[in-house]
Order: C-alpha cells, then structure tokens, then sequence
C-alpha cells in the first residue's frame, strides 16, 4: 500500500517564476495607471498620427510619416524606461514598497531584473500598436531590423539608468515634476518631431549627444534610408547607458 508523504515543504519559488511574477504584476501596474497609459501609448499615437496628417511641420522632403515613425518610436522607449519608470520607483520608494520587496525572499537584483523585464514586455506592446498605425499611415520601413532591436535595446538600457538614477536620489514629488519637464525638453529638441537640422549649428551639436537623438536619429538611419548599424548614435547611446546605470547602482536609495 503506496502512502503519501504530507510533510510541509516550506521554500521560495525558483527564481525565475518569481521574477516573471513580479514583472507581470509591474506590467499590471503600468496599463492601469492612467498618467502612463497617456505616456506611454496616447500621446505617441497622436503625435504620429496628427503630425503625419497635418502639415505643421518642414521636414526638410520625404513623407512626414517616414520620418516621424522611427521618431515616435524613441518617443515610447523614453516614456516608459525613463519617464513612467522614474515616476512609479520614486513614488514606490517614498511609501516603502521597494524596501518592503526587498524584504521578500525575491532579491533585489531580481526585483530589478523584473522591472526590466516589464520595462520591455511593455515597449514590445508599444512598438506593435505604433507600427500598426505607421503602416496604416503608409509607412513602408526598410533596413536591418536586428539593428534597429540592438539601438532600443541600448536606448532602453540608458533611459532606464536615467530613470532609476533620478527617483533614486531625488523626493517622489521632484521626480514626478523632473520627470516630466525632461519628457517634455526631449520631446522638442530630440529631434523626435522637429527635425535637429532646424537648430543652429553649435546647439545641434550639442542636442546630437543626447539619448534620444541619439535613439530617433540611429532608428530613422535604420528604417527610413536603409543605413547599416549607425556606430555613432551606438556609441552615444552606449556611453549613456554605462554612465546613467554606473551612477544609479552607487546612489539609488531603497528608503
């Protein structure tokens, strides 16, 4: 007679069931947020669209969509890596959830290995939506795609370091204000919709080496004139990245 053996086995979770947990609980979080629903799907959809179909802006020729499209898609990567991710830690830091999670028997690299991975089953969602609207536009993109995945991935790992760099040393509510001012700032003069050759020399220049001219820049080489890896904006973005998650992992505050 075969007997069943009831003992309690008390345990954590393997990891990796941890982590995909928390991160499907971090992607929850983020679609029922209305503010960074706005960020993160609304606002770069209307901007596609309305500047596609209106002529409010000189892009120097070329189809408005050709060039706004690879634009909008730096726009979504900033908003959710940057801006919405900014904004959710510092508010999670100020009421004690991170210091709570960090408790838990998921540890904190893991929790971070979460919210990345959240960061980008989110921008995955992004990026289907926006395409879908680009085509409906008539974009008609061409180059290396697995490029064009390397400079996101990259501009996702320099706005992230960013974002956690910010909610990590400032108040929930200076995040919140600083966050969005950035957004903003970048969203005018990233060349996400104005193109940076309306801009003086020496202020082009300088706007060159930011993340998400960097981003759109290197994306519209890719997709809309059929250009290999652009080493340049790799290279900005690279230096970003390293620097931003350099400085985050020796400042961030979990209380």
């Amino acid at each position: 007679m075969t007997t069943l053996d009831l003992t309690p086995s008390p345990g954590a979770a393997p990891l990796s069931r941890m982590v995909l947990a928390q991160a499907g609980a971090e992607v929850r979080a983020i679609l029922r947020n209305g503010e960074q629903l706005l960020l993160t799907l609304i606002i770069p959809v209307l901007l596609l669209a309305g500047f596609s179909l209106a002529p409010l802006i000189d892009i120097g020729g070329g189809r408005r969509v050709d060039f706004l499209a690879p634009g909008v898609l730096a726009l979504a990567v900033m908003s959710t890596a940057f801006t919405g991710q900014a904004i959710a830690t510092g508010f999670e830091r100020r009421y004690g959830v991170l210091k709570r999670l960090g408790a838990t028997p998921l540890s904190r690299a893991g929790l971070m290995l979460a919210k990345t991975l959240a960061v980008l089953a989110v921008e995955a969602l992004q990026a289907v939506v926006i395409v879908a609207v680009a085509l409906a536009l008539g974009w008609r993109p061409h180059g290396s795609f697995p490029a064009a995945a390397l400079l996101v991935l990259l501009g996702t790992a320099a706005f992230s370091g960013l974002g956690l760099l910010m909610a990590g040393i400032l108040r929930a509510e200076a995040t919140l204000a600083a966050a969005n001012l950035v957004y903003l700032v970048l969203l005018g003069a990233g060349g996400v919709v104005f193109p940076l050759s309306k801009f003086p020399e020496g202020v082009r220049s300088a706007l060159e080496l930011l993340p998400i001219s960097a981003l759109a820049g290197g994306l519209r080489a890719v997709l809309r004139d059929g250009a290999a890896l652009p080493l340049g904006a790799l290279a900005v973005l690279l230096i970003w990245a390293v620097a931003t998650l350099g400085l985050a992992s020796r400042t961030f505050r979990w209380e």
